[in-house]
């Protein structure tokens, strides 16, 4: 057994975020492990950049309500408790409504990321569905 030493939170960059969002790495797995894992807090409004995962990602809501959308599908809007599960390569976005912070925990597996570009505000406030009525 091994106590990690926590990492200082990180601002995250502007190529790949609209608005402000940090991270906390919780575990960064080192061969043969591929594991990611972080807490990342969005201000609202704050979003990634379409992207995709060379292994997919899994998203656990913890607070605040999240906005998740899958390249050419609805906005679902997410609340804590939540899992959302987006399989490898398919193109997404996630972030917090424009009125309330929200923090997700990110899992997925290896620096295999596709940044793309970012989701204009248009889009972003695009008819969303809610999983309360899911």
């Amino acid at each position: 057994m091994e106590l990690l030493k926590k990492q200082p939170t990180m601002k995250l960059p502007t190529e790949w975020f609209t608005g402000d969002a940090w991270a906390d790495v919780i575990y960064r797995g080192e061969d043969p492990s591929r594991v990611r894992a972080n807490a990342v807090r969005f201000s609202p409004g704050a979003r990634t950049a379409w992207h995709s995962h060379g292994l997919g990602q899994t998203l656990y809501i913890v607070e605040g309500i999240a906005l998740v959308q899958s390249r050419g599908g609805e906005i679902l809007e997410a609340h804590p408790g939540d899992v959302i599960w987006t399989p490898p390569g398919e193109e997404h976005w996630h972030g917090a409504a424009p009125d309330h912070f929200m923090t997700h925990i990110a899992l997925w597996e290896t620096d295999d990321v596709d940044w793309l570009e970012h989701v204009p505000d248009s889009e972003y406030g695009g008819p969303r569905r809610s999983t309360r009525t899911a």
